[in-house]
């Protein structure tokens, strides 16, 4: 029988540990029943190279983006340049970028800046966006609902990716338009409140992903992660919800099909 349908909607398929192997990567992803890759960018660089990625295979979209670990960089020209980067054919969303207060890589008021920029790019542009939220879930959830609210993005906002947060934070974010997507985290021993969390939300809510090459679920933690490992998230996820594995994969496949708009 051929593995249910799946989609990683958060890989970096750009960054140094997988690009020169990502034709074998992909290859993998595809064996695995992973049939849609998001590869996510981080900077200019990583989101140029995230298309020229996504040109070589079907199944392969691109996020273009500033991470607010690299918010440091920007200045009125990085915006003028992810517009022609988000004009490709293969550009489905802006990411990753968002807030992160847990590490002070940039200071908080230029990554505030950043990310109020990109959420306006999006909006101009009727992207979603891949948000990264790191100890500034106050703060993401006012800005994405400043922006996303009077927009015409209300219906596909986006996804926070590789979410932690709670039951409560899901209900918000979904009724700004977004979707919340658990990574590898999901499956280690010490995220077991995790796992209470995402019992308790809709499928109809969620996407998986992988946030390759980091954070490898278990049981290959401490590897070096690739996109096919994101069928053993979606097992994790039907375990906790005990439904059959098909059922996760066609559910969060249909999510992310209709927030990326991709065939």
């Amino acid at each position: 029988m051929a593995p249910p349908p799946l989609a990683d909607t958060h890989a970096h398929l750009a960054d140094e540990q997988l690009r020169d192997q990502v034709e074998a990567i992909v290859a993998e992803a595809n064996e695995a029943g992973v049939e849609r890759i998001l590869a996510v960018g981080t900077n200019l660089a990583s989101s140029g190279e995230s298309i020229r990625i996504a040109e070589r295979f079907p199944g392969v979209y691109a996020a273009v983006g500033l991470h607010p670990q690299d918010a440091g960089s920007f200045d009125e020209s990085t915006v003028s340049d992810l517009r022609v980067l988000a004009r490709h054919r293969k550009v489905v969303a802006i990411g990753e970028i968002g807030l992160d207060y847990y590490r002070d890589y940039a200071p908080v008021g230029q990554q505030r800046a950043a990310f109020a920029a990109q959420l306006d790019l999006a909006a101009e542009l009727s992207l979603p966006v891949v948000v990264h939220n790191r100890s500034a879930d106050a703060d993401v959830l006012r800005m994405i609902g400043e922006v996303i609210r009077p927009s015409s993005l209300a219906g596909r906002a986006g996804v926070l990716h590789c979410f932690g947060g709670s039951a409560k934070e899901a209900t918000l974010a979904r009724h700004l338009g977004f979707w919340v997507s658990y990574a590898g985290s999901l499956t280690f021993k010490k995220t077991e409140e995790m796992r209470v969390v995402a019992g308790k939300l809709p499928l109809e809510w969620l996407l998986v992903e992988t946030d390759s090459p980091y954070l490898a679920p278990e049981p290959r933690r401490g590897r070096t992660n690739t996109p096919a490992n994101v069928a053993l998230v979606a097992e994790r996820l039907a375990a906790i919800h005990r439904v059959p594995l098909a059922t996760v994969a066609t559910q969060t496949s249909a999510n992310a099909r209709t927030l990326f708009g991709w065939a």
